[in-house]
């Protein structure tokens, strides 16, 4: 007997025209019905474009005749005012990014827990795979991404009027830490940031990327929900440490990207264990919480990134492990990570 759950899943192979991304996961499908091998399906669609609505019913209407079991299908797309009477969240925007294939943010529920070590990493380990790499800095408040990169110039203005942003190690970079002098703070309210975070992608000439990773501050306030809800995300990356304090709060943050329809694209398991000079293994924060978390939210387990001093020496002189180190154990622990990623993504 086909369960809702069924044709929802089966749903998941139909992507948005223009997008990576599937319809369920844009939240577009609103109402499954099945009895007796009849299957029926509601769909609203903020976009009035009249050819996306019959792409969308046709290929859905293929994926559910194939089912096994399913031997009538009925599949209607509503549009326009109708649809826009309750918008989904995390709806595609009618303009994709130009030239930009894939945005994904790098997210964590709580401090500490080395997101920005791993999104400076993981951003160089895709460029040495031989991608195009973006990385944007969103932590209004505390940017880390200039040091982490040994990059401190300014954005250069393009004739357009729009900024050029800086490049480390073949990765183009975006921080408010280039835009501020010193050690000046960020004191700003909630709509300013938002109004930043927009800028950071249309007032900034990105050029052609494969991947644009975005390394999103702590917690699920302003900045997460202004970016889940502006910008067409592929994805979301969470980064974890392997105790149960750690983990409790990135589940707030899995939630509120599945509130706002990002799918999860897995989970970073940082500071995993530790390894002495005399071979011995400590898990100094436990170990193996980022897979099995991963495993109860039925997500990717990207990888582990153990402890080592050359990670964090990296990031304090500018000089990621990925260049300095990519054939070594360290290099390598966030080179498989960037290559799970990438499979993910294909």
């Amino acid at each position: 007997m086909v369960t809702e759950d069924d044709v929802k899943n089966a749903l998941k192979a139909v992507k948005y025209p223009g997008y990576t991304r599937d319809i369920v996961s844009f939240g577009l499908v609103k109402h499954i019905a099945t009895q007796n091998g009849a299957v029926s399906v509601s769909l609203a669609l903020t976009a009035s474009n009249p050819a996306v609505a019959q792409q969308i019913k046709t290929e859905s209407e293929q994926v559910l005749k194939s089912m096994p079991g399913v031997n009538a299908v009925f599949v209607e797309v509503k549009q326009g005012s109708v649809a826009q009477a309750a918008p989904a969240a995390g709806m595609p925007q009618p303009n994709k990014l130009p030239g930009i294939n894939r945005i994904v943010a790098v997210a964590s529920g709580k401090g500490g827990v080395g997101k920005s070590t791993v999104s400076v990493n993981l951003a160089c380990g895709l460029q040495h795979l031989g991608e195009r790499v973006g990385l944007l800095d969103c932590d209004i408040y505390g940017p880390s991404i200039p040091l982490m990169m040994g990059v401190h110039e300014k954005p250069t203005i393009s004739d357009e009027e729009k900024m050029v942003p800086p490049s480390g190690y073949g990765v183009k970079l975006m921080s408010m830490g280039f835009l501020l002098e010193g050690d000046q703070p960020v004191i700003w309210r909630g709509p300013m940031i938002m109004k930043t975070i927009q800028q950071f992608f249309s007032a900034v000439e990105w050029g052609e990327l494969d991947y644009l990773l975005v390394d999103l501050p702590p917690g699920t306030g302003d900045a997460q929900l202004s970016l889940c809800q502006t910008v067409p995300l592929d994805g979301g990356v969470i980064v974890t440490t392997p105790q149960e304090a750690a983990l409790g709060v990135v589940r707030k943050g899995i939630a509120m990207f599945q509130k706002v329809n990002v799918p999860i694209l897995g989970i970073v398991e940082n500071m995993s264990y530790y390894t002495t000079p005399t071979g011995e293994r400590v898990e100094i924060f436990g170990h193996g919480g980022g897979q099995s978390e991963a495993l109860r939210q039925e997500v990717a387990f990207l990888g582990e990134i153990p402890l080592y001093q050359e990670i964090r020496e990296g990031g304090d002189t500018g000089i990621p492990v990925v260049i300095s180190s990519p054939g070594n154990p360290s290099g390598q622990a966030f080179l498989r990570v960037a290559e799970a990623l990438r499979r993910e993504l294909k």
